[in-house]
């Protein structure tokens, strides 16, 4: 975490990092993004419009996805 990140509070979380948190296959984390509104956007970290340019998440949108999603269940039990 660079230093601008921890004096705002801020931290990013990489794909590999975000396939952790939420179980969620690569593949599968585009199709999110793409077809579920609450799922968090991507950060682009470049300016670059490649393909493969480099992207992070926010942890703390990551989080309260996972939360809503628990809420999620336990309203349906």
């Amino acid at each position: 975490m660079t230093a601008q990140n921890q004096e705002a509070g801020v931290s990013l979380v990489r794909m590999p990092e975000l396939q952790q948190l939420t179980g969620l296959a690569r593949p599968t984390v585009y199709k999110m993004i793409h077809r579920d509104p609450s799922f968090p956007r991507p950060v682009k970290l470049s300016d670059s419009g490649a393909r493969n340019a480099p992207v992070a998440f926010v942890l703390s949108e990551v989080q309260a996805w996972i939360k809503g999603r628990i809420q999620a269940r336990e309203q349906r039990a």
